[in-house]
């Protein structure tokens, strides 16, 4: 779980840099304002995502379950929280109509902050 945990944060890390350069150059020019600033949000959380994946990837000995779920509640949140504004920013652009991901975000949103709920509760009962 240690490896996944830090393959993810690399992986989203890296995927932020290249959806933010992305969005700062090419979709600038066809998104509204209102639609750009979703997509960079979408974005920067999964930045912060990633760098909680890879600093819990290092802390975390992950030898129980709630340590296991610390990590994937926050891959799996991240992911559902940052790809449906991804697609919410891009659906006019696509033509299509995404609307019902609207309720994943939130969804999403709640994961992520489980994970970090789990996360305080760790450093809580090691008093670390």
């Amino acid at each position: 779980m240690k490896t996944i945990t830090l393959v993810f944060g690399a992986v989203y890390g890296m995927l932020s840099v290249i959806l933010g350069a992305f969005g700062a150059h090419a979709l600038k020019k066809i998104l509204s304002v209102e639609r750009l600033e979703s997509f960079e949000t979408g974005v920067r959380y999964q930045m912060y995502a990633a760098f909680f994946l890879l600093i819990v990837g290092y802390i975390l000995k992950f030898e129980t379950s709630s340590e296991k779920w610390t990590s994937i509640l926050m891959i799996i949140g991240a992911f559902m929280f940052s790809v449906s504004i991804y697609f919410l920013s891009l659906q006019d652009y696509l033509g299509a109509n995404l609307k019902f991901l609207g309720p994943i975000t939130p969804l999403g949103g709640l994961l992520m902050i489980l994970s970090w709920g789990m996360l305080i509760l760790y450093f809580l009962k090691n008093k670390i």
